[in-house]
């Protein structure tokens, strides 16, 4: 199901918690571990490589990132996918999250392809995440946490896929 920006931001307030800045309260490692494997395991199927990735990371909202290597997207452009341990948030990046000003962005200056874009949103949507624009996620917090609280600019990006 694709969501307009504003169920978006919608679902992003909802599962924004200040007293939980790592994790939500019903967090279950265990399903975040399984599927996230299945994501892994689903990309390396469709692109026919081996991904690198990373999870279970600590001190961070972040659970883990999935990176499709360069060598096997149409363009030549890595793909990183980024999973929150909320609501099993997704950010889909190419290169790296923000060498781009989003995935349009990316898709524009010919760095991402819509037929690889699309592979990886199917990937997703099958495994249960949400898949947030980057552009989305990198406007404005709007959310009860005080900016001071935030390493850096107080974005959606900060709350839900860095230390805080």
């Amino acid at each position: 199901m694709v969501m307009s920006e504003t169920e978006l931001l919608a679902l992003l307030r909802e599962l924004d918690d200040p007293q939980r800045m790592e994790r939500p309260l019903n967090y279950d490692r265990a399903a975040s571990a399984i599927a996230f494997g299945g994501l892994v395991g689903r990309l390396e199927t469709d692109f026919g490589v081996q991904c690198e990735f990373e999870r279970d990371t600590m001190h961070t909202s972040e659970y883990g990132r999935v990176r499709v290597p360069a060598e096997a997207t149409v363009c030549g452009t890595r793909i990183v996918l980024c999973v929150s341990k909320f609501g099993s948030l997704a950010a889909v990046c190419a290169d790296n999250p923000g060498a781009f000003l989003g995935t349009e962005d990316a898709r524009e200056e010919g760095a991402l392809d819509p037929g690889d874009l699309a592979t990886v949103e199917r990937a997703l949507a099958e495994f249960g995440y949400v898949s947030v624009p980057e552009e989305l996620l990198d406007s404005d917090y709007e959310g009860p946490i005080a900016p001071e609280c935030f390493e850096g600019d107080a974005t959606w990006w900060a709350r839900f896929f860095s230390i805080m």
